[in-house]
């Protein structure tokens, strides 16, 4: 029985399959052999009977092995950062650059967003004229004289991945810890770095709303990733608010360039919080620091002497973005021709932010895209959004909506406020970095 056949009927009887079995799926959905019917079937059984750490570890390597992988020869040590998505997130784009500044070279592959959770390819695509979609050496040469490069996965980075993710949205089981591990590695472990870190969202505006769901896959996708001998390590991070006053692409690159400006800023202090917390772990796995701690510090020194930033304009010349970004970058975004402000009605703390909400809001003033091939505006979105904790007076602003017209504004606004709940007394917010997972 062929590896496809035998993989399939092993999964129907309720038994993980051969590793060598898994292999041969594997190159089979990179090479065409294995159908479309073929693959639905395969995800469908995977949620069924999971795979276990150690088949899962083998489709991962395997998914990965059936495209190209990549190879460095530079003088310092190759890491990544993966997050599984939130909503006013916008680490990647002054965490590559802060780890750059500090020796390390990082070749980020990203993704573009899909409903509510934003994605960082759309993000950069706000800067005219940046491109994200470079061919493997056009990348190599970038992270080499840059430091670092953040771009799209090339057609022949896990084709696989591609294959499968086709079919798990139609056949609803995108939630597969042991699918979503393999999607994620198959990938990164494809950019042959030697460490890397991993921001696990958990809460209601997370793609994994339960605590324990989240860790679970943070465990599944570190112990997956030094199996294969990456020095790995998972962050659990609260993502109940957006993690930043923004939600929208042009409107997240303002909050990025305020943070890599002045890091102190209070409004992006959620924002740097976290970037230090990975940037602390990927320096402390790649020897650059002594700990987390001593990690931690150096991306703050990165972000506050300004080395960051500069790195940051280099990136985006390199990938063709305006030269003189850094220095002029509030010219250079677009900004949405209809400003609506929404006001707080009575006094009062605000106690929850609904960020799926809100991330939806802003889907539908076109700042995101439900479908692969929806369009989007990078000038729409959600702007000074009054944080957990605040305590505000009547008439006192809450957020700005950006739209394309009044109308869609004021709709928005309408949508913003029912997405937030006001509590009479103090409220405490909670805690941004919940667990480390080595």
């Amino acid at each position: 029985m062929s590896g496809i056949r035998a993989t399939l009927a092993a999964l129907r009887a309720g038994r993980v399959p051969d590793h060598a079995d898994l292999r041969r799926f594997a190159d089979g959905l990179a090479d065409g052999q294995v159908s479309d019917a073929q693959a639905g079937a395969f995800a469908m059984g995977v949620c069924h009977t999971p795979l276990g750490r150690d088949a899962r570890a083998v489709l991962t390597r395997a998914m990965r092995d059936g495209g190209a992988t990549l190879e460095w020869r530079l003088d310092g040590p190759v890491a990544d950062k993966h997050s599984t998505g939130g909503v006013g997130d916008c680490v990647s784009l002054i965490l590559a650059p802060a780890l750059a500044a500090c020796g390390v070279f990082v070749p980020m592959i990203s993704g573009r967003g899909l409903g509510h959770t934003g994605g960082t390819l759309d993000k950069l695509a706000a800067i005219p004229g940046l491109r994200t979609a470079f061919g493997v050496d056009a990348m190599q040469r970038i992270v080499a004289e840059v430091g670092c490069a953040i771009v799209g996965a090339t057609e022949g980075i896990a084709p696989a991945d591609r294959r499968l993710y086709a079919v798990r949205d139609v056949t609803g089981t995108v939630d597969s810890i042991d699918l979503i591990v393999a999607s994620i590695l198959s990938k990164k472990l494809a950019e042959r770095p030697e460490a890397l870190v991993l921001d696990v969202k958990t809460g209601p505006g997370a793609f994994l709303a339960d605590p324990a769901e989240a860790r679970a896959l943070a465990r599944a996708l570190v112990e997956t990733a030094q199996a294969d001998g990456v020095m790995t390590s998972a962050i659990l991070s609260d993502m109940s608010q957006p993690l930043i006053p923004s939600v929208g692409n042009a409107l997240e690159v303002i909050a990025a360039m305020e943070a890599l400006s002045d890091p102190t800023r209070r409004a992006t202090a959620r924002l740097v919080a976290v970037t230090e917390a990975l940037g602390g772990e990927c320096l402390a796995l790649c020897g650059l620091a002594s700990d987390s701690d001593d990690g931690a510090g150096r991306v703050r020194d990165a972000l506050t002497s300004g080395n960051a930033m500069e790195v940051f304009g280099r990136m985006v010349a390199a990938q063709g973005g305006p030269a003189d970004f850094p220095d002029r970058w509030r010219d250079r975004l677009p900004a949405a021709p209809a400003v609506a402000e929404l006001r707080a009605d009575r006094p009062g703390t605000v106690a929850a932010l609904d960020a799926r909400a809100l991330g939806e809001v802003v889907v539908k003033l076109g700042g995101g895209r439900m479908r692969e091939d929806d369009a989007i505006d990078p000038a729409v979105g959600l702007s000074h959004i009054a944080p957990v904790g605040a305590t505000l007076t009547e008439g006192q602003p809450i957020a700005r909506v950006h739209a394309a017209d009044g109308e869609e504004a004021q709709e928005a606004a309408e949508a913003v406020a029912a997405a937030i709940t006001f509590a009479a007394g103090p409220v405490t917010p909670p805690t941004l970095v919940q667990e480390v997972i080595r």
